[in-house]
């Protein structure tokens, strides 16, 4: 008999935890731990990685964290990434910064994910960035291989346009859950290409990367950065809350239930972006910080 997938989607937490910036924390093992259970006790329970975070470092910090107390593995959602081949003194064997989509290179860099993560399964593997020479064929073949093995449980792209999607899930009999992409109020393309529309469409969710901007929500110094840090701290101003948190709000009001995933290792950054899903924006607060990225009032 033919395996079957679950038919629902993404069932982790409405915010996930980045882990791409792991190396620069500097914490023990034990610290990172600590930081794992604290994000657990915020009901935080998607972890977001890749391969190549940390210059191929993250998911063994991660890893080594975990191995202190593996039962944690059951109350979370592993999400990792492959596809980026990225030259490094960690990887001699990579010589050119550039994708492989081949079905042995996802096989092996799951393989290396399990190991590097001390984990048994990924609940999500993405394809992280779309390839030119991408084969959806061979990759439909990796995929199947992987569920079939109980290696990875669903699927989803990362950065795919909506055509690009379309072709890989065309050649699947998975479910594309995710597409992760950048978001935030300064990184509009995603809301006015079609691509928040399309997940909607197909009951996909849509991952946020960067939904401060890397910082310039707060520090941009270029007039649409300047114009949106305006009426972002005018806003938490009215709504007595922090500016972080009326971008998490922002991100959140979105019929599309995106789920920003948070970079910062201070847990108390996190503990605020979740305080901030108590936070429902007006359309006209949300209008205005639109209008502010936009620079210009809607038609």
């Amino acid at each position: 008999m033919r395996h079957q997938y679950h038919p629902l989607g993404f069932e982790g937490s409405r915010l996930a935890q980045g882990f791409w910036r792991m190396e620069e924390w500097n914490m023990t093992s034990q610290e990172s731990l600590g930081f794992i259970e604290a994000c657990l006790d915020l009901g935080v329970t998607t972890f977001d990685h890749a391969d190549i975070y940390g210059d191929y470092q993250c998911e063994t910090l991660f890893g080594n964290a975990l191995k202190h107390k593996p039962a944690l593995r059951d109350k979370m959602e592993i999400i990792t990434k492959c596809g980026i081949l990225l030259p490094s003194n960690s990887r001699p064997d990579i010589n050119v910064h550039r994708y492989n989509y081949r079905a042995e290179h996802i096989l092996a860099s799951v393989d290396r994910s399990l190991a590097n993560l001390q984990c048994e399964y990924i609940d999500t593997l993405l394809l992280h960035r779309p390839s030119p020479l991408m084969d959806a064929d061979e990759v439909a073949q990796a995929f199947d291989l992987l569920f079939t093995l109980g290696k990875v449980k669903h699927f989803g792209v990362s950065n795919f346009t909506t055509n690009q999607f379309d072709l890989l899930q065309s050649r699947l009999d998975a479910p594309l859950i995710i597409n992760q992409v950048e978001l935030s109020p300064l990184a509009l393309q995603h809301f006015e290409d079609g691509t928040l529309d399309h997940v909607q469409q197909h009951a996909v969710t849509p991952m946020a990367w960067s939904p401060f901007a890397g910082g310039d929500i707060f520090s941009g110094t270029d007039e649409k950065a300047k114009r949106v840090q305006i009426v972002l701290k005018t806003v938490a101003e009215e709504m007595d809350c922090a500016v972080d948190q009326v971008v998490v709000a922002w991100l959140l009001r979105h019929p599309s239930d995106i789920c920003p995933v948070m970079g910062s290792g201070k847990i108390a950054r996190l503990a605020a972006a979740v305080d901030a899903m108590t936070i429902t924006l007006s359309d006209d607060d949300w209008f205005r910080i639109w209008v502010a990225s936009q620079g210009r009032s809607v038609a």
